[in-house]
């Protein structure tokens, strides 16, 4: 393409210089020579006046001083009275190469000014160089524009190119550049909103991973656990029953975060919140996490108001607790006691324990991703009060020392009176 537009704009700039300068060489030249004439006629003129004045004045003629004042000029005069008389002054010009004008008067004085032509042809061709160096100059004005040009086209366009190769490797960083053109303006703005978008898919992708991974992490152990205890009560089948009833609970919630996860990275969960008794989901994070604590010489409490509903999901509540319980395991201290209220708005759960709590710089970004206070991932958090949003309700810091987290969700009978007013009159 560079090569295509030097080409181009060299071909226009000559014929733009033909079509000028051949015509205005020709013009230089004819005023020159006309110029010359003139000058040689006007010179004429000015001698038969010179002579009428001599002769009136009865003045012989000098014709040193006629050669001091007419250098390289070839003068012949002639005055009839009654005899002819010539008077000749400077060099003859070589025959054929004379340049010639004459002047007479009515007194019967004639004069002939003769010149060398080559004088006049090689100030013609003086000229004619200097058109043809500013021809040449214009072309290389041309063509270093034309050079500018094609860079400022080309090069956009490589850059461009990059860019999309860029975004096909999966470098979705936005490249912001603009280059003064539209048209290029237009499409790197394109592309750097198409760059936004494959990084935000890319950084919710990584982020489901990360989100899975964590959240999957307390299931999995849990089930570990049941199956490690049916191996150990091998022999006694009430035993292995009841594990393995443990074990398939563990394996459907397992597979619920497995769905609860994904509904979030589609943004779907919060249409599916719907009326879940508080104590169902409270009583089973409770059992399955009473022997972790139990093992680590803990206890876990379920104290507060039974038989509350409020407008969750199943597997997004459970999964907030397992997250606030874990949290309370890995950071907290002493008895951990879980208490739901009912407010005004919302059903309140509460999960607190005896340690020292969260530090000052800590707590005002506890929520934040990738923020940890005691060597942990950073994610629990964060994934509960985001699953708690989802489903339209919120998880709060609520006091430092001891740490103590509250869940805020709807009652379900706001939703049912929500139904009654939107439904028709």
């Amino acid at each position: 393409m560079r090569r295509r537009l030097l080409t181009s704009t060299l071909v226009v700039a000559v014929i733009a210089v033909l079509l000028l300068g051949v015509p205005l060489g020709i013009v230089v030249s004819r005023l020159i020579v006309d110029e010359a004439a003139q000058e040689l006629r006007a010179e004429a003129t000015r001698l038969v006046g010179e002579v009428e004045y001599a002769r009136i004045q009865d003045t012989p003629l000098d014709p040193q001083q006629l050669k001091q004042k007419y250098p390289d000029r070839y003068i012949q005069i002639y005055e009839r009275a009654t005899q002819p008389k010539a008077t000749i002054v400077g060099v003859p010009p070589p025959s054929g190469h004379q340049m010639t004008e004459d002047a007479q008067s009515e007194n019967g004085i004639y004069v002939r000014v003769s010149r060398d032509r080559d004088q006049v042809e090689q100030d013609v061709r003086a000229r004619l160089l200097l058109i043809v160096a500013l021809a040449v100059a214009a072309l290389a004005v041309a063509v270093g524009l034309a050079i500018v040009q094609s860079r400022r086209l080309t090069l956009p366009l490589q850059d461009l190119a990059k860019i999309a190769d860029r975004l096909g490797s999966g470098d979705a960083r936005p490249s912001k550049h603009r280059y003064g053109i539209p048209e290029l303006d237009r499409v790197a703005q394109v592309l750097d909103r198409s760059a936004t978008r494959i990084s935000d898919l890319l950084t919710r992708e990584r982020e489901f991973a990360t989100d899975a991974s964590h959240q999957l992490r307390t299931p999995l152990t849990g089930l570990t656990m049941r199956l490690e205890e049916i191996v150990a009560a091998s022999e006694h089948p009430e035993v292995v029953r009841e594990e393995g009833e443990a074990a398939i609970v563990q394996a459907e919630r397992l597979t619920a975060v497995i769905d609860e996860l994904l509904a979030a990275a589609r943004r779907q969960r919060h249409a599916q919140a719907k009326p879940v008794g508080i104590d169902e989901v409270l009583v089973q994070q409770v059992t399955e996490w009473e022997p972790v604590f139990r093992g680590e010489g803990r206890s876990l409490l379920l104290e507060g108001s039974r038989g509350l509903m409020a407008l969750a999901t199943t597997g997004g509540f459970g999964q907030v607790i397992a997250s606030l319980l874990e949290n309370s395991l890995r950071h907290g201290g002493g008895t951990v006691t879980v208490t739901t209220t009912s407010g005004d708005n919302y059903v309140v759960t509460e999960v607190s324990d005896e340690g020292p709590g969260i530090a000052d710089d800590i707590a005002p970004k506890v929520f934040e991703r990738n923020v940890s206070g005691a060597g942990g991932t950073g994610l629990g958090l964060t994934l509960a009060r985001a699953l708690a949003a989802a489903d339209g309700g919120r998880l709060e810091l609520v006091r430092r020392r001891p740490a103590t987290f509250a869940i805020f969700l709807r009652h379900a009978e706001d939703n049912d009176r929500t139904r009654v007013v939107s439904g028709p009159a």
